[in-house]
């Protein structure tokens, strides 16, 4: 008996089974030892050239009591919002595709980002008049989702970097759910997504049915892909399609079992959201979510060109970026679209404004091996498929968080971790 249905191909048999201690000894050795401050969302001003990036902000975190640190990783009863305005760097100062975390506070706002405001939206009136503010001409909303050990101000700040460096055209909206921000909470991170699988719905349809807004991208990294299509899911269920505005998902390194996704991907019926996906075979966080998830593949560790990968998503339509070829900065190949400049601009000027990828058009060379399946059926003018944004399971701006974290567990896995690393 095969596993596989139409629609999505089952996985293929894994070419190697890693152990934990071999996963975990490598996000040991990968780990940076850098640290930055705590409370970077204390508002602190601008400087003069640089750019202000005002996005809203809906959570179903709790509250913290730290006034910079604002939302902790504890879940609430109900979703809250927040309109915050961050400040970039002038571009002389800074590298495209990197946030230039504080050393200290108060940050120095003409090298270092910081944060110009903060605004609790407490009324449905406050966000539609951030709304009326924050549209462009072209009337797209951008909703980004964060992945696993994510911080509230690891989102904020890496989403405000994307949306610069990509010239994105679009009213910025973060959906950020409860993350613990470490590696040991990998489970209760998950059944956060889970948890918070009804407020993005709620507010995916809100901003789907309301007039000012042309059309929705909703763009996801790591874990929150699972959540993102989960929620889709749920309006197709509930609804008997997703809304018609919603026009493109985009699942950046998405840590999501492959059967999962096909069974999510059929069951939200024929007229669908165009996908894009973001994959990388190098990726190192996905090989150690995939050993905790039980050696299953993951949807952003596959291999486009394979069979039956490459014909199932081009039978689905579903667009496929490879970018196991492209290296950056990023040691654990997690953080491809933070760290290059190029894919940064490329998704910019071209994905953002609705236009489909072609290997000839991309001009990255080898560096990039892009698989645009699917491209046969046409993006509309109408449509806009928004940047990437990987940002969390292990990405370099969050890895400072990960320097304790990683301590404790080489003292907790002992001579296990040491035995792993001297092979």
């Amino acid at each position: 008996m095969t596993t596989e249905k139409r629609g999505f191909p089952a996985p293929s048999l894994p070419r190697r089974k890693p152990t934990l201690a071999t996963a975990l000894a490598m996000a040991l050795l990968l780990a940076s030892c850098a640290g930055r401050p705590q409370g970077v969302l204390v508002p602190t001003g601008s400087a003069p050239g640089a750019t202000k990036v005002d996005m809203l902000v809906a959570t179903t975190r709790a509250p913290s009591k730290d006034p910079g640190i604002l939302f902790g990783g504890e879940r609430a009863t109900k979703m809250t919002a927040a309109e915050i305005v961050v400040s970039i760097p002038p571009d002389k100062n800074r590298k495209v595709g990197q946030v230039q975390w504080p050393k200290k506070l108060p940050p120095n706002p003409e090298r270092e980002f910081s944060t110009v405001s903060v605004s609790p939206l407490l009324e449905r009136r406050e966000v539609e008049s951030w709304l009326d503010e924050s549209l462009p001409k072209s009337r797209r909303l951008l909703i980004f989702v964060h992945g696993f050990n994510n911080r509230y101000e690891d989102a904020v700040y890496r989403f405000a970097q994307i949306v610069h460096d990509s010239r994105a055209d679009v009213a910025p909206m973060i959906f950020t759910w409860p993350s613990r921000g470490s590696i040991f909470d990998y489970n209760y991170d998950k059944e956060s997504t889970n948890y918070s699988r009804d407020a993005l719905e709620e507010l995916l349809r809100r901003a789907a049915k309301d007039p000012r807004v042309s059309d929705v991208t909703v763009m996801a990294h790591s874990m929150g892909s699972w959540l993102t299509v989960e929620a889709l899911r749920q309006m197709a269920i509930r609804d008997g399609r997703v809304a018609p505005k919603i026009t493109n998902v985009i699942l950046a390194s998405p840590d999501l079992d492959v059967d999962v996704f096909r069974t999510q991907f059929e069951a939200m019926g024929k007229k669908k959201p165009k996908f894009t996906l973001f994959v990388s075979q190098d990726d190192r966080a996905l090989l150690i979510s995939r050993r905790i998830a039980g050696n299953v593949e993951r949807l952003g560790q596959i291999n486009p060109n394979e069979e039956p990968y490459k014909s199932e998503l081009e039978k689905a339509g579903i667009t496929v970026l490879d970018l196991t070829a492209l290296q950056t900065g990023d040691r654990l190949n997690h953080g491809k679209f933070a760290e290059s400049p190029e894919v940064v601009k490329l998704l910019g000027n071209r994905l953002i404004a609705g236009q489909t990828v072609t290997d000839s058009e991309i001009g990255l060379g080898q560096r990039v091996g892009a698989v645009a399946l699917g491209t046969a059926q046409t993006v509309g003018s109408a449509a806009s498929v928004a940047v990437s944004t990987p940002i969390a399971i292990f990405d370099p701006a969050t890895r400072e968080t990960l320097d304790d974290q990683l301590q404790q567990l080489g003292r907790t896995a002992g001579g296990t971790v040491a035995t792993t690393v001297g092979q």
